[in-house]
C-alpha cells in the first residue's frame, strides 16, 4: 500500500484554489528557467498525474514514481534522455514545488544514458553542405559552421554582440547560463552587415507603425524602459512577422524560428548526397573536429564551444589520426611491407569480386 506524502508542519500549504500546473509555471518562471522547460516539465508532471489516476502528487510516493518511470520505459519505448527528463520533472515538482525533502527521491535511478561519438562531417561534405543553402537560414548554418554555437545561441544573437571590429560574438546565457566569446568568420562579415541593414529598415518600419519592441529577460524592460526598441537590443536573425508572447501576452517580434534551420540542414544534407544524420548540431560538433585536425590546442576549442571541463571536448579528439590512438592497422602495415617486399596486389585487386555470387550473400 502506498504510504501518502504529507509535508511537515513549517510548510504553508498552497493559496487555494491555485492549480498544481499553475504552481509549477510560477516556480519554474521564479527559477528563471526557460520557456522549454517549462512546457517539458508541466507536460511531464500532467502526464505522471494521469498516470497515477489522477491523484496529487502528495498522495503519491516511491513506486509510483518508479512505476511510472518504468511504463516510459517498457511501454512508452523512450530513450534514456527522455526518461531521465521526466524524472527531473518530477524532482522539480516534490522539491521546487510541493517543498518536499524526500530521501527516497535520491534512490530513484536514472537511466543509464549510452556513450555515443558525435557524427561529424568531412571537409567535402561540409562544402557540400554549405553550397547548398541560402538567404537567412543559410546565413545561419554558415554562422554555426563559422563559430561553433548551438542553434539556440544563433537565433537569440542580439545586435549588440556582434563585433565586426574585433571579429567577435559575445554568446549570452549559453549552456549552464555561461556567457563566452567565439570567432567571427572574416568571410561573414559582409554578409552578415548586409543582413543587418536589411534588419535595420524592418526595425524603422516596426517602430513606425507603433511596434519595434523585443523580449528582455530578467526585468530589464522594467529597468530601462527605452532599451526593448533600442537597436543593439533587437535580434540578428528576427522573425518574418510579429507574434504574441506566450507568457506576457506582449504582441512583438521574436527571433526566427529555428525549426526553419533545421529544416534547411536537412535538406541540404540530402541535395548534398549526404547519408550521415545531419542536424544543426553537426555543424558544432565539426566546427571542434576541424578545428583540432587544423593543430589547435584542445584548451583553446573548450574555450570557444564554452565547455566546462576539458574532457567533454575530448570527445571530438576520436577521429583524429595523431597522438595515442593514431595508430597503424596492422593490414595496412602489411601492405606496406608486401610493396616494399615487391609484392604487387593491393587489397583493391585482391578482393574485387565480378558476379553478386562471388560475395557469399
Amino acid at each position: 500500500m502506498t504510504t501518502p506524502i504529507r509535508p511537515p508542519p513549517s510548510v504553508p500549504a498552497p493559496p487555494r484554489g491555485v492549480r498544481l500546473l499553475d504552481q509549477v509555471r510560477d516556480r519554474i518562471r521564479y527559477k528563471h528557467y526557460s520557456i522549454r522547460t517549462e512546457h517539458a516539465y508541466v507536460q511531464w508532471i500532467r502526464r505522471f498525474v494521469h498516470f497515477s489516476d489522477g491523484r496529487h502528487p502528495r498522495d503519491l510516493g516511491p513506486a509510483d514514481v518508479v512505476r511510472f518511470l518504468t511504463h516510459l520505459a517498457v511501454q512508452g519505448g523512450v530513450a534514456a534522455s527522455t526518461q531521465n527528463q521526466a524524472k527531473s520533472a518530477i524532482l522539480f515538482l516534490y522539491r521546487e514545488v510541493l517543498d518536499l525533502e524526500l530521501p527516497w527521491l535520491d534512490d530513484v535511478e536514472g537511466a543509464k544514458q549510452p556513450q555515443r561519438l558525435p557524427v561529424v562531417l568531412t571537409p567535402d561534405e561540409t562544402d557540400a553542405l554549405l553550397r547548398q543553402v541560402s538567404g537567412v537560414s543559410g546565413l545561419i548554418v554558415h554562422l554555426l559552421y563559422g563559430t561553433g554555437m548551438r542553434l539556440m545561441e544563433s537565433v537569440r544573437l542580439r545586435v549588440k554582440d556582434v563585433d565586426f571590429a574585433r571579429r567577435e560574438i559575445l554568446v549570452r546565457e549559453g549552456k549552464g547560463a555561461k556567457d563566452r566569446i567565439t570567432m567571427l568568420p572574416q568571410v561573414l562579415i559582409e554578409p552578415l552587415r548586409a543582413h543587418l541593414g536589411w534588419v535595420r529598415a524592418q526595425h524603422k518600419a516596426d517602430l513606425a507603425r507603433g511596434h519595434g519592441e523585443v523580449y528582455l529577460p530578467y526585468a530589464l524592460a522594467r529597468k530601462y524602459p527605452s532599451a526593448p526598441r533600442e537597436w543593439g537590443w533587437q535580434y540578428v536573425f528576427p522573425a518574418a512577422r510579429l507574434s504574441t508572447d506566450p507568457r506576457s501576452g506582449a504582441h512583438r517580434r521574436h527571433h526566427v524560428d529555428e525549426q526553419i534551420v533545421q529544416r534547411t540542414v536537412r535538406q541540404a544534407a540530402s541535395e548534398a548526397g549526404i547519408y550521415k544524420p545531419v542536424s544543426p548540431h553537426t555543424l558544432r560538433h565539426s566546427f571542434a573536429t576541424h578545428l583540432l585536425e587544423g593543430g589547435y590546442d584542445i584548451r583553446t576549442v573548450q574555450e570557444l564551444l564554452g565547455h566546462k571541463d576539458v574532457s567533454t571536448t575530448m570527445i571530438y579528439t576520436h577521429v583524429l589520426n595523431r597522438g595515442g590512438r593514431g595508430a597503424t592497422s596492422p593490414l595496412d602495415r602489411r601492405q606496406i611491407t608486401e610493396r616494399s617486399g615487391g609484392a604487387s596486389a593491393l587489397p583493391g585487386d585482391r578482393y574485387r569480386v565480378t558476379e553478386p555470387a562471388q560475395m557469399g550473400y
